[in-house]
């Protein structure tokens, strides 16, 4: 008998159940949730009840790893974006010397600066305005434009958090 695509994912929804408490499936969802989602929602998607879910959302809204958003009657749940933030930065300056950083944040410029060039605009979202649908290439340039810019506030943001911790230490 040949396996179905349906056979596979609820093979792999039950290993991930097995291996998981509800919590950690909670976890995962929350941290994957950039739009606000319900609480039945999250339990849909992580396995467990709606009062459970509830339940480790208010708690990871409590430790600031989640916020809400009302919706009418409805309380949404997302991944506190600040809090991504400040992990990622705090996680590249652990990761990375001032002098790694200062050369990444200049290749990322140059790089900012090539699509710049290529396209003749300041930015992804101009360049956004004169791509046809058809143009994969440059829809892709423009993703991994918005990447590298990203990444650069991002490490920029990092070594600004280095010299601040350095000038505080002081």
């Amino acid at each position: 008998m040949t396996e179905t695509w349906d056979d596979v994912n609820e093979q792999v929804k039950a290993d991930w159940k097995d291996d998981t408490t509800p919590f950690e499936r909670v976890y995962e969802i929350i941290e994957q949730t950039h739009d606000g989602q319900s609480a039945a929602e999250i339990a849909n998607r992580a396995l467990v009840s709606e009062p459970t879910a509830r339940r480790h959302c208010k708690s990871l809204v409590n430790t600031g790893f989640a916020e809400t958003e009302p919706d009418g009657q409805t309380t949404l749940y997302r991944r506190n974006s600040d809090r991504i933030l400040m992990s990622r930065i705090r996680e590249l300056r652990e990761e990375t010397n001032r002098t790694e950083l200062l050369e990444g944040i200049k290749e990322m410029k140059a790089e900012v600066r090539r699509y710049e060039n290529r396209y003749d605009v300041v930015s992804p979202e101009e360049l956004a305005q004169q791509l046809d649908a058809d143009e994969t290439e440059g829809w892709d340039d423009l993703t991994a434009w918005r990447t590298t810019r990203q990444n650069l506030a991002v490490a920029q943001a990092a070594l600004a958090y280095d010299e601040a911790s350095h000038q505080l230490a002081v």
